[in-house]
């Protein structure tokens, strides 16, 4: 009896423990639905949102294809190639795919160089600018895409990925010029330049394109480029307008000068461009209302202004750290005007890769702007000409 007593009570508890956990199993169940469809629904918000927003545009300019800088942090040199693809489309209807990690090779190099003549007091990173592409096509020139291996096919990945490559490569540099040195290693040239062959490729003396064969330079004198028809443009209060500067920011390391304006005219000098038929390179700040849809946008609280502008930089809440093409004008449902705008960031956002950007947002954001100076209103173009650099 007490044996069957004690076989119930437990029976009892069981079933007790089994209701409770089933009420907990429904309750995380509960739970968990209620975190994905919340989740679901601030995802249908977005999307339902951002199509709220439909554009007209107004005027487009032919780019090339959208590409994916990947894990790299190589924004400056996709967009630069992109903008000068776009300017060979615009001179001659000719599409090329220009060889972007052949820009990496030769500018990581150069960076790796001038830090050590600079004895470590610079500053080797993935980063750039508008500048170093021409550069080191004025120096080595350029090869197509299929001339070196695609980006990141060294390394296993389908993209380019420096997410090892570069860590290595800034120990090794840094390493050039320790405190105990008293001067750099013997051929340290020679070490640094393997480790970047070893991830991204070498730099082909020749290769053969459409039937001929080429070397970089020849290739390069081939596009119909010339590389004193490109400046860049600014616009900040901390030197004077009408003047060249070099703009302090760290990925600016080969210190070439941009032009000083007003931004109201730095604004007015985009708009004629992009009529005109001319692409232009856009570097700027990219934080805070930069979305990953492929809007960006002002909210109405803020209103640009040269004050502004200056205050941002000054303080660090803006910094250089994008580099993107802009190539035409739309407006929105309500008439608002818009910057359309090719990233390098795959086929990404609503928007297959383009970016829409209220022209309040440019305004503010714009670090420069790099462009052919035949775009440039006569006057500007004969100021700059008349200004030493």
């Amino acid at each position: 009896m007490e044996k069957n007593n004690y076989l119930c009570i437990e029976n009892e508890i069981t079933t007790k423990k089994t209701k409770a956990m089933r009420l907990l199993l429904l309750l995380i169940a509960v739970l968990i639905t209620s975190v994905v469809s919340a989740q679901e629904n601030l995802q249908k918000s977005a999307i339902s949102t951002s199509e709220q927003k439909t554009f007209t545009v107004l005027k487009e300019n032919p780019i090339t294809n959208v590409k994916n800088q990947w894990r790299s942090g190589t924004c400056w040199d996709y967009a630069t190639l992109g903008y000068l693809e776009s300017e060979i489309l615009r001179k001659t209807g000719r599409t090329y795919d220009l060889c972007e990690m052949f820009v990496v090779n030769k500018d990581y190099m150069d960076c790796a160089t001038h830090y050590v003549r600079m004895h470590g007091y610079s500053q080797i990173s993935e980063g750039g600018s508008c500048d170093d592409v021409l550069d080191v096509i004025r120096r080595y020139g350029i090869c197509p895409e299929n001339a070196m291996p695609a980006p990141g096919s060294l390394t296993g990945d389908s993209l380019a990925n420096f997410k090892v490559f570069f860590p290595e490569l800034e120990r090794m540099v840094s390493g050039i010029v320790r405190k105990d040195a008293n001067h750099p290693l013997t051929h340290w040239q020679d070490s640094v330049q393997a480790l970047i062959e070893k991830y991204v490729g070498r730099c082909p003396e020749t290769f053969v394109y459409e039937g001929r064969t080429y070397t970089p330079m020849s290739f390069a004198k081939s596009l119909g480029l010339n590389p004193d028809d490109y400046v860049s443009l600014t616009s900040y209060t901390h030197h004077p307008f009408n003047s060249w500067f070099v703009l302090e920011a760290p990925y600016k390391w080969r210190l070439k000068p941009s032009y000083n304006i007003p931004i109201g005219q730095l604004m007015q000098v985009l708009d004629r461009a992009l009529d005109a038929g001319y692409t232009v390179a856009w570097g700027a700040d990219v934080t805070g209302n930069f979305t990953r849809t492929g809007l960006a946008m002002l909210p109405d609280s803020i209103v640009p202004s040269q004050q502004l502008r200056q205050q941002q930089w000054d303080d660090w809440r803006f910094t250089y750290d994008h580099v993107m093409l802009i190539y035409g004008k739309a407006v929105d449902e309500q008439g608002k005007p818009y910057y359309m705008v090719k990233n390098s960031w795959g086929r990404s956002g609503m928007y297959q890769g383009i970016w829409y950007m209220s022209a309040d947002y440019i305004a503010l954001n714009t670090t420069y702007l790099f462009l052919n100076r035949h775009a440039l209103p006569k006057k500007l173009r004969k100021a700059l000409q008349n200004e030493c650099r």
